[in-house]
């Protein structure tokens, strides 16, 4: 399996207000920033925000972002892993998931943005 990219994410009611909060009271730096995703980073590190849903859903998460999802479920169920649900449309064009959970029953989820 072939990570790209490693983030967390999170949810968020307002996208301005948030990126607005993450940059000038946490100081992260704004690398990406539209209306329902934005990654702000502090050295390696990458949070993501999400515009959230209507209902409030407020999933939050560890992301691996791979260069083949399908591969990379099926190596995390050969090493005992478990694929929960997916690989699925992400609901924007080229975007796939898999909400996953390691040997533990910890979820987190895959994600591939195809071209």
């Amino acid at each position: 399996m072939q990570v790209t990219k490693v983030l967390y994410m999170l949810w968020v009611s307002d996208m301005d207000k948030s990126v607005g909060f993450y940059r000038d009271v946490i100081g992260l730096d704004a690398k990406v920033q539209s209306p329902g995703w934005s990654e702000l980073a502090f050295g390696n590190a990458t949070v993501a925000l999400h515009l959230g849903s209507d209902d409030n859903y407020r999933m939050t998460g560890l992301n691996f972002e791979v260069s083949a999802i399908d591969t990379a479920c099926r190596e995390l169920e050969s090493a005992g892993g478990h694929v929960v649900d997916g690989p699925y449309d992400g609901g924007v064009p080229g975007l796939r998931l898999a909400d996953v959970e390691d040997l533990d029953g910890n979820r987190f989820q895959f994600s591939y943005h195809g071209k």
